[in-house]
């Protein structure tokens, strides 16, 4: 470690020199797993019902489906998942936090990378290297920074007014089909199938610190998010589809916001149907009360889910999503969908 503390030391390349490899889920066929999950019990039954449901739901052609992320599981390996989710019309329209879009998805995208660490190592020392820690996964922050910043540069090139998330997210998609280092990353390949990403609390991300950054340098003239119009946009999505379901790795905004959307439309006068197909992966505790570890028959109480094909699965993601996506993406039942192309509508 660096004599002086304020200082970086020549830790830093040893500190980040394992990069976290995405997982494939086209390269190995969960179904021989998950089906003799289902003959078991506890989290291995929940997994395999979580499985038959989803594909219930891609069977379902008037199904639309809405993937909510909450937490860091694209930091872990799962970002070329959500990918492939869009890539095989296994997802209709997503709701994440802006995390996981801007500092992981984005981040990538620009050429930067995750890396696995300790969470037993000294905060400290991390600090002082100038690494910010996930868990056990490092990012250096002085990349981060980087990201905020081109966030900054590319709201400086687009016309002032308000724009939803999405709408901004789709600019960054265009921004990525010239500029990206890595292809193919969740908001480019989302962006060319016509799947739109909402992030309800934005400005809870790297993104935040970017459009900071512009409207502190364009005080009169810049552009600003529009948190309201978006969850129009997404009701709307909701009221255009005959039937919808979820399927939710984490809880927090994202899963409250799409569950509203139901509520949301019966304000607006418009006959809709809870979501009839839902499935949450959490480990979060039911008993606080909180939206992260409600149940989705504690959602049924307030018209939001139907519990007829509902499933919660109390696992840590990274364990069981892998599972659970090779499942549905080897039997192939995606192949028979037609795309919404939900970005059209807007």
């Amino acid at each position: 470690m660096s004599d002086n503390k304020n200082q970086p030391s020549n830790r830093k390349s040893d500190l980040l020199s394992k990069e976290v490899e995405h997982i494939d889920i086209t390269s190995f066929d969960a179904r021989k797993i998950v089906s003799s999950m289902e003959k078991m019990s506890f989290v291995s039954r929940e997994t395999a019902n979580a499985a038959n449901i989803y594909n219930e739901m891609i069977k379902d052609k008037d199904c639309t489906i809405f993937l909510t992320l909450a937490g860091s599981t694209s930091a872990a390996g799962c970002m070329h998942i959500y990918r492939d989710l869009v890539k095989y019309n296994m997802v209709d329209a997503i709701v994440a936090t802006g995390a996981s879009i801007i500092d992981m998805d984005f981040f990538e995208a620009l050429g930067f990378k995750h890396y696995q660490g300790s969470q037993y190592q000294d905060d400290t020392e991390l600090r002082n290297n100038y690494v910010d820690r996930i868990y056990d996964t490092y990012i250096d922050e002085e990349e981060l920074q980087m990201c905020d910043k081109t966030i900054a540069e590319i709201a400086d090139q687009l016309e002032p007014k308000s724009y939803t998330s999405r709408e901004f997210i789709k600019e960054i998609g265009k921004y990525l089909k010239t500029n990206a280092k890595k292809k193919d990353s969740l908001i480019e390949v989302a962006y060319d199938n016509n799947v739109p990403i909402f992030c309800p609390a934005f400005s809870d991300s790297s993104a935040g610190f970017g459009l900071v950054m512009h409207q502190e340098r364009n005080p009169k003239n810049h552009i600003t998010i529009d948190s309201i119009r978006e969850f129009r946009e997404l009701t709307e999505i909701k009221i255009k589809s005959k039937a919808s379901g979820l399927f939710m790795v984490g809880g927090g905004v994202p899963k409250n916001f799409i569950q509203d959307t139901v509520i949301c439309a019966e304000l607006l006068g418009k006959d809709v149907d809870m979501h009839k197909y839902a499935i949450q992966i959490t480990v979060a505790d039911s008993r606080d009360g909180a939206c992260s570890s409600s149940t989705l028959k504690e959602a049924s109480s307030w018209g939001k889910v139907d519990i007829t094909k509902e499933q919660m699965v109390f696992a840590e993601a990274t364990s069981v999503l892998p599972l659970i996506a090779s499942d549905v993406y080897h039997k192939g039942e995606w192949k028979n969908r037609e795309r919404k192309n939900f970005s059209k509508i807007f």
